[in-house]
């Protein structure tokens, strides 16, 4: 069966976003263009590292143009994009691995999303050649969302990611992890129940 890719270029919309409770929340990354949307689920911790990255690539590619390319240092006020995701939310695969690229020629970032694979091996070397097979750009792979973005656009989508990872639970003060609403049992209190 060939591979199925989800092609925005650019997209008239690209943002990660939300479903769901603090705590419990599912995280979405939703592309849309012309009617057409494409929303796969994905970690809090895959969110928080590709905003991470972008904004790192961003800034290498203003430091590597001596700051003639048309990237932004910071998200533009005009770009912020605040709304919830649009719905229904149809979830077209779980994502497994991502890539950045940054296109030079045409100046637009290159996200990657491919759906995640079980893999089966015996060995630490046939689980790495099949890393590996997974990582070519085969015409059966699995499913992958691919969106092209410009300077502006991939600024402002690492601004919102980084805002959505930090809208959950407050941190503990005492410990750093999440408080729940009905409190958490902290290992600074030697697991007493802390309470808010």
């Amino acid at each position: 069966m060939p591979r199925e890719v989800y092609f925005y270029d650019p997209p008239d919309r690209f943002v990660a976003g939300t479903v769901g409770l603090p705590g419990r929340r599912t995280f979405f990354l939703q592309a849309s263009k012309s009617g057409r949307t494409t929303s796969v689920a994905l970690e809090k911790a895959q969110v928080s590292a590709l905003a991470q990255r972008i904004d790192e690539l961003l800034d290498e590619v203003v430091r590597r143009s001596g700051g003639t390319s048309d990237v932004p240092a910071v998200a533009p006020a005009d770009l912020s994009d605040t709304a919830p995701l649009d719905a229904p939310i149809e979830e077209e695969f779980r994502v497994g691995t991502m890539a950045l690229a940054w296109d030079a020629e045409s100046e637009r970032m290159v996200v990657e999303a491919q759906a995640l694979v079980e893999l089966d091996a015996d060995s630490d070397e046939d689980l790495a050649a099949a890393e590996e097979a997974l990582l070519q750009d085969d015409e059966n792979g699995p499913p992958m969302l691919r969106v092209r973005l410009t300077g502006q656009m991939a600024r402002a989508f690492a601004k919102r990611a980084n805002d959505v990872v930090n809208a959950g639970r407050p941190p503990c003060p005492l410990c750093s992890l999440p408080l729940d609403p009905e409190g958490h049992v902290c290992p600074r209190q030697n697991g007493y129940r802390r309470g808010e």
